[in-house]
């Protein structure tokens, strides 16, 4: 799906904390969106889901203003944060209810199901345990496949290697890849850690103060390097005299 950003703008409290004049993301995209702390990827990342209002602009998905229409709902998945679960239900529950609001069969669910057991392990299903009880990192793992089940053609998520191990961390990397590659699905994906884009991403944006100061696509020089090394240089301590 196609996602056109126009003059878009949040500001709390008349402080700017995203601010792009434009950005197109085409159908089939696997964008990266990489910064520090507070440099406003999950800003963007809930401007595009609609869940806040913003100050000044647009976000069209698919040529539909998400402010506006319903219709690109059902054909996007998404994960943010903890906040998109359920506790009080178990992790089959949660599946069996969000498939539904897709449209999905129980049969259809627990068929899905089974491309995502390398993910699980025996953690998540067949436990009796509530969502709540689940480890952070279980949790993650819920969140990801919850999203990922319905099989969208937009998808997006917010760090969501945050709290997996390395090889959670990696299937769910190469799944992100099969999704794009099998599926054509369009995917933005936020992270702290630019290693975790490298490979994976067909195109990376680097956000600052809510900006984006640099856009990095296939095919240019050294592809990350220049995000590694705009890094680097934030990262140097000052010398003692």
């Amino acid at each position: 799906m196609q996602i056109h950003i126009q003059q878009l703008k949040k500001e709390y409290s008349s402080v700017p904390v995203l601010d792009i004049p434009e950005l197109q993301i085409a159908p089939g995209e696997l964008l990266g969106i990489v910064g520090n702390n507070g440099a406003g990827k999950t800003t963007m990342l809930r401007l595009v889901l609609d869940l806040i209002m913003a100050s000044d602009g647009f976000v069209e998905i698919g040529q539909e203003k998400v402010h506006e229409s319903n219709a690109w709902k059902t054909k996007t998945g998404s994960f943010l944060d903890e906040g998109f679960l359920i506790g009080f239900l178990t992790p089959e529950e949660y599946f069996y209810f969000n498939g539904e609001v897709y449209g999905l069969s129980a049969e259809e669910v627990d068929e899905r199901l089974e491309e995502y057991k390398p993910l699980m392990g025996d953690e998540i299903l067949g436990t009796d345990k509530y969502i709540r009880q689940l480890s952070t990192g279980n949790k993650q793992k819920v969140g990801i496949i919850a999203a990922m089940l319905v099989n969208p053609s937009l998808l997006l998520l917010d760090e969501p290697y945050n709290f997996l191990d390395p090889t959670s961390q990696l299937i769910v990397k190469n799944l992100l890849h099969q999704k794009n590659e099998q599926r054509g699905t369009t995917i933005l994906i936020s992270s702290h850690n630019i290693n975790h884009l490298a490979g994976l991403c067909s195109r990376v944006v680097l956000l600052e103060k809510g900006k984006i100061i640099k856009d990095i696509k296939p095919g240019e020089k050294d592809e990350l390097q220049e995000i590694e090394e705009y890094f680097n240089r934030r990262a140097q301590l000052p010398q003692n005299s």
